[in-house]
């Protein structure tokens, strides 16, 4: 499904010709007759989303800039083109300082009417970007945030609002990169602990031997190491909300403190003499099926019941994929803005590309597969020949990038070809002359005397880069018959302060 934009005019034919013209333009239209059915129709539960308005400014029963004002009073975040056959400066300024974003005078042509919706669109899913980063940092991030067309997600919304206002632990279950973090975020931005630290831990990525000390804290000199006193995660997160993520795949050791500390509400900081108070709402998340673990014996059943108390499951992005359209756009928005590159919207074969595609990665693949065709796409818009991974897995799309041909060389002059061959002095020879493998004897003579060439008669160093002892080496040197006067010689030493320096029976 690509955007839905919503056409308020008065005039029939002009319904007709903005509605095929946006067709046409690969975008869903919608036509209503005048202003107050536009607004009903933007405040309808229950219904798509609308993406954009085209708004007729002269209307008999609330003109647009009635409808303007109404919609920046009512709060309703939808980007706004207006139309009007008065093309005059005064005009045009009054609407954008009503909250217009851009205009077109009547009758647009269909290149202008594109570059305009393109334009909005990219504008709205900038703006939608930001605000989300903006309030993912601070805490704020609400529900309302996370809009939606899949009823699927819209049940988890509905659970998530519910859920926020009370302290009741939650399990957030879903394939990996389904979005668990965001869902989490909303539930803190909806509830009492909105603004409070928001906490995560990866359980899966902590060493072992650090699990207590990082969840838990830790005092000065407590182990090896330890420098300096750490708090530990669940007292960071004293006040607001702690979010575990991964939670199956902490070992079963850790799986008997971590109980502890929520049963108890205090943690036992290692090497401290004695408890501290923690006050958190507590969110977990897993992509496994912990019960089928609690029955293999991985996962402490104790433990899982005191996660599993308000279970939500996020469905995977191949079951809603009305959001990819929204989200790529965002994701698009943010990596332009981030490349500088001068891309406003994604074309509708390319939408329909990804909405067919199965992402077994979910929202975090389809982040990427964007990201990664902002920086080979060329033109104002991606196309579905920017993700030549993705339509080699669709039937119907596949993209074949022809080979680069390049021009002929003219022929060049016939020269005598002079082949030499080049050889490593420090290569060894494993055949005799003959043909035949040489004695095993011989190549590791050979080895012991390059050895001590190479290191300047320095025994023990010899011995310790050979992987043997110096007595193995001053054995192996006699049944060599190498005696000190032939090491002098391969080190090519005269005084030999290596070798006596360093042999049996003298200082090391």
């Amino acid at each position: 499904m690509t955007a839905n934009i919503l056409i308020a005019d008065d005039d029939p034919i002009q319904r007709r010709l903005l509605t095929e013209m946006i067709r046409r333009s690969g975008y869903q239209p919608e036509a209503v007759e005048g202003g107050a059915a536009a607004l009903e129709r933007l405040t309808a539960p229950g219904l798509p989303k609308i993406d954009l308005l085209v708004l007729d400014l002269v209307m008999p029963d609330l003109d647009g800039m009635a409808v303007l004002e109404r919609i920046a009073k009512d709060g309703i975040a939808v980007p706004v083109i207006v139309q009007t056959s008065n093309g005059s400066i005064e005009t045009v300024i009054s609407a954008m300082r009503a909250g217009a974003g851009d205009f077109v005078v009547k009758p647009v042509g269909l290149e202008r009417l594109q570059v305009s919706i393109k334009n909005a669109l990219q504008l709205s899913a900038m703006a939608g970007e930001i605000r989300h980063i903006s309030k993912r940092n601070s805490g704020a991030l609400t529900f309302r945030d996370l809009a939606t067309r899949s009823p699927d997600m819209e049940r988890v919304i509905r659970l998530g609002e519910r859920v926020a206002k009370s302290a009741i632990p939650v399990l957030l279950e879903g394939e990996s990169g389904v979005g668990k973090e965001v869902v989490a975020r909303a539930i803190q931005g909806a509830g009492e602990r909105r603004g409070r630290p928001f906490v995560t831990v990866n359980c899966g990525a902590i060493p072992p031997n650090l699990i207590e000390s990082i969840l838990f804290g830790h005092e000065k000199g407590a182990f090896t190491g330890a420098t300096e006193r750490h708090i530990g995660k669940f007292v960071e997160a004293h006040g607001g909300t702690l979010f575990l993520d991964e939670v199956g795949e902490l070992p079963l050791d850790a799986q008997v403190k971590l109980l502890r500390a929520i049963q108890e509400g205090e943690v036992d900081p290692v090497g401290g003499r004695k408890s501290v108070k923690v006050d958190i709402r507590l969110i977990s998340a897993t992509n496994k099926n912990l019960i089928e673990a609690v029955k293999q014996g991985n996962f402490r059943e104790d433990l899982y019941y005191r996660l599993n108390v308000f279970p939500i499951g996020i469905p995977p992005l191949r079951r809603r994929r009305e959001d990819i359209p929204d989200l790529a756009r965002r994701f698009l928005a943010r990596f332009a803005a981030e490349e500088g590159r001068p891309i406003r919207a994604i074309a509708a074969e390319a939408v329909a590309l990804l909405q067919s595609f199965d992402w077994p990665g979910n929202v975090r693949q389809l982040e990427n597969a964007v990201f990664r065709a902002v920086v080979l796409c060329d033109g104002p818009e991606l196309t579905v020949a920017d993700f030549p991974q993705i339509a080699a897995h669709v039937e119907g799309f596949d993209v074949r990038i022809p080979p680069i041909v390049s021009a002929p060389l003219p022929p060049e002059p016939q020269q005598e070809i002079v082949h030499v061959a080049v050889s490593d002095p420090n290569a060894m020879t494993l055949l005799d002359g003959s043909g035949d493998v040489r004695k095993l004897d011989e190549i590791e003579g050979e080895t012991i005397k390059f050895a001590i060439n190479h290191y300047r008669g320095q025994m023990s160093k010899v011995a310790r880069k050979l992987g043997i002892g110096r007595s193995t080496l001053y054995r192996k040197l006699k049944d060599l018959g190498m005696a000190e006067d032939d090491i002098l010689e391969v080190t090519g030493e005269v005084a030999g302060e290596s070798w006596l320096s360093d042999g049996p029976g003298h200082a090391a």
